[in-house]
């Protein structure tokens, strides 16, 4: 009964293996044979191409399948002995960098741009013809199935240099509404350097320095210390939280001089502080910041007679004087200095002099009362 029952189980896990459709359950067994070898991986075959292990090495710590080691070695073998018109096909593109497209802009608007702006040229190795565009490659916009749009650049490759030369030489022509800007592709200059923290600070060169990305438990004695050798400092003005006094994350670091901020940023030893990358600019030097006072002369205005030299004084409460009435009618418009207070502002009385007066009569109220027992 033991081995009949041993039987089925065995049975049933084949069939449970041969079925590929089948969900595998718990009591499924699965037979792994640890002693057999294994093929190379891609990781692995990136690291022998790279020639940072040895197939030994690898053999000896994974036990590898010699049928991968072999294919492997074909492989490797083949890139060595490809034919020259492979390889030709491989070089690097001669090709443009066109922004400031518009987003309407198709790959036959550029060839046609091309093609007509060349035509004219008196060396026919510099004319550009359909031929002689080997690719376009435009970015197309993700627009959930709106009309597609390109991102307002794209490349293009040329099959000699005289054609690259050809069209930058278009550069700043228009093509459907907007200037178009053809560089190089290979040509990196005026591009900021991610590196040069002086010239990609968003404010003006001071003798402060903003530091940011700072850990918690950063205190003023470290940041001392790692800045001291790029100038005098005079003072660290750090951020706390205040139930804690912990830093917040960021700091200004105030320096004697211009030259200790400017040093911080191009000190590269400056960056990290315990392995952690800081993020640091020139802050806002407001000894610097010239404030705008305000004049205190009278504003000029139109002047007006008072109604009469013997009048009484207006005191806004008499709505039958006349001369109340007479302000009404020139409202907030009303600029006699004596009705000016010590700001040279028009007084409260006066500005509210043609405001709408609200009904002193009783309004009964049109609620409904409700009780709580």
């Amino acid at each position: 009964m033991v081995e009949e029952k041993r039987n089925e189980k065995e049975e049933q896990v084949q069939k449970a293996l041969q079925d590929t459709t089948r969900k595998r359950k718990a009591e499924d067994e699965i037979e792994i044979d640890l002693s057999k070898s294994v093929p190379l991986s891609k990781k692995q075959k990136r690291l022998l191409r790279r020639g940072k292990v040895t197939l030994e090495e690898l053999n000896a710590k994974f036990n590898l399948d010699p049928a991968s080691v072999e294919e492997y070695k074909r492989d490797s073998n083949k890139k060595d002995d490809e034919p020259e018109d492979e390889l030709k096909k491989k070089e690097k593109r001669i090709g443009v960098w066109i922004g400031n497209l518009s987003f309407d802009t198709t790959k036959e608007d550029l060839v046609r741009f091309f093609v007509a702006k060349t035509k004219n040229l008196e060396n026919d190795e510099q004319q550009i013809s359909e031929d002689a565009i080997v690719r376009v490659h435009m970015p197309l916009a993700q627009n959930d199935g709106k009309k597609i749009k390109n991102k307002g650049f794209c490349y293009v490759d040329f099959k000699t240099r005289e054609h690259l030369e050809s069209a930058v030489a278009l550069s700043e022509l228009q093509l459907n509404g907007r200037n178009l800007l053809i560089k190089d592709s290979d040509n990196y200059e005026g591009r900021p350097d991610k590196n040069d923290l002086v010239s990609s600070s968003k404010n003006p060169p001071s003798r402060i320095l903003f530091v940011g990305n700072l850990s918690f438990d950063t205190s003023d004695d470290l940041l001392r210390k790692h800045f001291q050798h790029c100038g005098e400092i005079i003072k660290i003005r750090m951020a706390t939280f205040q139930d804690s006094g912990k830093c917040k994350g960021f700091a200004f670091v105030d320096f004697k001089d211009e030259s200790g901020a400017t040093n911080a940023l191009r000190d590269k030893n400056c960056r990290k502080i315990a392995g952690r990358p800081l993020r640091m600019e020139y802050g806002e030097d407001r000894s610097k910041r010239q404030v705008k006072r305000k004049s205190h002369a009278p504003s000029k205005q139109a002047s007006y007679d008072l109604p009469s030299s013997n009048a009484k004084p207006f005191t806004g409460t008499s709505a039958g004087d006349a001369d109340f009435r007479k302000v009404r009618k020139l409202g907030n418009n009303f600029p006699a200095k004596k009705y000016l207070d010590s700001n040279q502002r028009q007084k409260s009385s006066i500005a509210l002099a043609s405001a709408q007066r609200a009904s002193a009569a009783i309004v009964p109220s049109q609620g409904k009362k409700v009780k709580f027992d």
